[in-house]
């Protein structure tokens, strides 16, 4: 029988294979996941963090989570946008980045608006600019992951003799007495004084007005653009044993038990 089964029907078999492989398993969750629903899980159950499945005779997942889209064995930034990345937070790179080229800014920088809020869109948002730099760092100009990391600090400090007021929707957000942290202030002063300050400042001047619902951008526009930019690693991002090499696979296999 089958022999006689299409390619289609073979995927189909093996796809319920694992899913019904996938029911035997424990699915474990980073500490992570408890905090962000405002729990600290002391003790936990069987798939909490800190345990191991004790107590069951069910396996730990490791590997590939059926429950997700399917990832290349050498997946590429491109494969990461399309099966893990959210969708929204991809819309507002691409609006920033083009903002930035219809500013007649160079690719340089056209690249690093594209990828300023990688981590928010693609991994965590705390902290979304030191995240986001060290996703990237290994493939990109110094620069650009430079820029990406510090606009975290610079967004919240004016220019006015460079043309960037402090965002109106931070007031909304945040508040109209909030003050950034400590660590945000002594970050600014150190980048105010640096030589790649302007490419951070240009993130955050093409950020903040790059949120129109009306406007859809997509991908496309900007593949060439991604192509000379991002070193992708013939061995697959999360494959590569870079120094972030590790984000990306658990970005892949996020419920990995170790």
């Amino acid at each position: 029988m089958a022999g006689n089964m299409t390619l289609s029907e073979k995927l189909d078999e093996y796809e319920e294979q694992k899913l019904k492989e996938f029911e035997t398993k424990i699915v474990t969750k980073s500490l992570l996941y408890y905090l962000a629903e405002g729990e600290h899980p002391i003790y936990s159950n069987s798939s909490g963090p800190g345990n191991f499945g004790h107590g069951k005779t069910n396996g730990l997942l490791m590997g590939e989570d059926p429950r997700l889209p399917k990832m290349p064995e050498k997946p590429t930034f491109t494969d990461f946008l399309r099966h893990r990345f959210t969708i929204g937070g991809q819309q507002h790179l691409l609006q920033s980045a083009r903002l930035a080229k219809m500013n007649g800014l160079p690719e340089k920088l056209i690249f690093a608006c594209l990828m300023h809020d990688i981590a928010i869109c693609g991994f965590i948002r705390s902290d979304h600019g030191y995240w986001g730099a060290q996703m990237i760092a290994p493939y990109v100009d110094e620069e650009v992951s430079w820029a990406i990391k510090m606009h975290q600090c610079i967004r919240f400090f004016p220019d006015p003799s460079n043309n960037y007021e402090y965002p109106e929707s931070y007031r909304k957000m945040f508040g109209v007495d909030y003050q950034p942290e400590p660590y945000i202030v002594a970050e600014y002063k150190s980048a105010k004084k640096h030589k790649w300050y302007m490419t951070a400042l240009e993130i955050c001047k093409n950020d903040h007005y790059a949120f129109d619902p009306n406007i859809l951008v997509n991908w496309e526009e900007f593949e060439d653009v991604v192509g000379r930019n991002f070193k992708q690693p013939p061995e697959g991002l999360g494959n590569d044993n870079s120094p972030s090499a590790h984000i990306w696979r658990t970005l892949r296999r996020p419920c990995n038990a170790l």
